[in-house]
């Protein structure tokens, strides 16, 4: 069951949402009926399905860009001193005793 909110907005249950194949993004129609409301499925958010090896190889591809930023930073610019410590800062405020 879904209810309306104060904006009139309505969430579609996500068993109803996984049976229909309805995404994020996908468009979806209001037809009146007369005594019934029908839901449709109008338009689809078109994204590319890669493969698992697609996937992967992407991710390694990201991931040695960021080793290769972090290694450049790395070393380059040493710790600022700011004059004050956390421990100074916040004391024993949260910790438990």
């Amino acid at each position: 069951m879904a209810k309306v909110t104060t904006r009139f907005q309505v969430t579609i249950p996500k068993a109803l949402a996984e049976r229909y194949g309805i995404r994020p993004g996908d468009e979806i129609t209001f037809r009146d009926d007369g005594d019934a409301l029908w839901v449709e499925v109008t338009g689809r958010v078109s994204t590319p399905r890669l493969s698992l090896e697609e996937r992967l190889a992407l991710f390694d591809k990201s991931s040695e860009r960021q080793r290769t930023r972090a290694a450049r930073w790395r070393g380059l610019r040493p710790p600022r001193k700011r004059g004050w410590t956390r421990e100074e800062l916040y004391g024993d405020r949260g910790r438990p005793r």
